[in-house]
């Protein structure tokens, strides 16, 4: 428990960090239009059809991300346990209309309530 606890609280910082930098006019617009979404596992992904600029924007985001997570990640928990919480609170953060993958791996747009997350996530 407390090993979630403080993951999640170094995943709100990481992730804090890095949506800043990633609010570039290319991310806004693609996130707007819904094609790209929160991925479960802390990471970008496309929704539908991959182009070459959004695989070049979601890679280059993508990178960011888990350079942030290994400095981030520690004290008993691996890359991929940080980007897991990470993930849970991107989506958490996720705004009306855009777009995030459910815990069975399905596109959604995210509504007025809240998003449906991985039970696992605190």
């Amino acid at each position: 428990m407390k090993l979630a606890l403080a993951l999640s609280a170094l995943a709100l910082a990481a992730v804090s960090s890095a949506a800043l930098a990633q609010r570039d006019p290319a991310y806004a617009a693609a996130r707007a239009a819904g094609q790209i979404g929160e991925q479960a596992d802390g990471y970008l992904g496309i929704v539908g059809e991959p182009t070459p600029a959004l695989r070049a924007l979601v890679n280059n985001i993508n990178i960011q991300r888990k350079a942030a997570y290994a400095r981030q990640a520690g004290n008993g928990a691996t890359i991929e346990q940080f980007a897991f919480v990470s993930g849970c609170n991107l989506i958490l953060q996720t705004q009306p209309g855009e777009k995030y993958q459910t815990p069975a791996g399905s596109w959604a747009t995210r509504g007025a309530g809240a998003p449906t997350r991985d039970p696992r996530c605190v």
